[in-house]
């Protein structure tokens, strides 16, 4: 796909076309979700740019490349396009999180109070990530509330909010920076 040119004024009027040429308004719960999404795999790169090569890392890249099949997949109101493209999330993408999840969950200390978000800069930089997830997240659930979505995306977003938490955690762990944890203020 060649681009040729980067704006087209076709939005200097507040709407924007889905997959399929469907025009909607930015502020569209649609447009909502997948820029979010957007927002959390720029936050992505930025935690990559930042972190050593290796296994943690080309995850980091891989899920960047899932969150472009999910902005694709948001992007698409199949309800309005006849002959919309299928993008979905595969099973085996949220199975590989929940796999990373036990695996480094099995090679931390056990968690035993909430954790304040922090640490090392590349930890810190994943719970900036685990949040920006969370709040796409809510934002597809209020698009479903609209239109009903595939469930594989919505699974897939909620594991990788528990990953980039876990990812976190290893991150400090690696490092050697103890978290710091929550106590109650009297």
């Amino acid at each position: 796909m060649k681009i040729t040119r980067v704006y087209t004024k076709t939005g200097d009027d507040g709407v924007t076309s889905l997959v399929g040429g469907v025009r909607v308004r930015k502020t569209h719960p649609r447009i909502e979700a997948y820029g979010t999404v957007d927002e959390l795999s720029a936050h992505l790169g930025m935690l990559a740019s930042w972190m050593k090569d290796g296994p943690d890392k080309d995850i980091i890249i891989r899920t960047q490349r899932n969150l472009f099949t999910v902005c694709s997949y948001l992007a698409t109101d199949k309800n309005e396009t006849e002959l919309a493209p299928s993008y979905t999330m595969a099973a085996e993408e949220t199975a590989l999180l929940e796999e990373q999840i036990d695996e480094i969950n099995a090679s931390i200390p056990p968690q035993t109070a909430f954790i304040l978000p922090g640490g090392s800069h590349e930890a810190s930089l994943a719970h900036v990530c685990r949040t920006v997830c969370r709040r796409a997240e809510r934002r597809i659930f209020s698009l479903d509330e609209l239109s009903p979505l595939d469930p594989e995306v919505t699974h897939y977003i909620n594991r990788l909010s528990d990953y980039l938490f876990v990812l976190a955690r290893k991150l400090n762990f690696i490092d050697g920076v103890r978290e710091k944890i929550w106590k109650k203020s009297r």
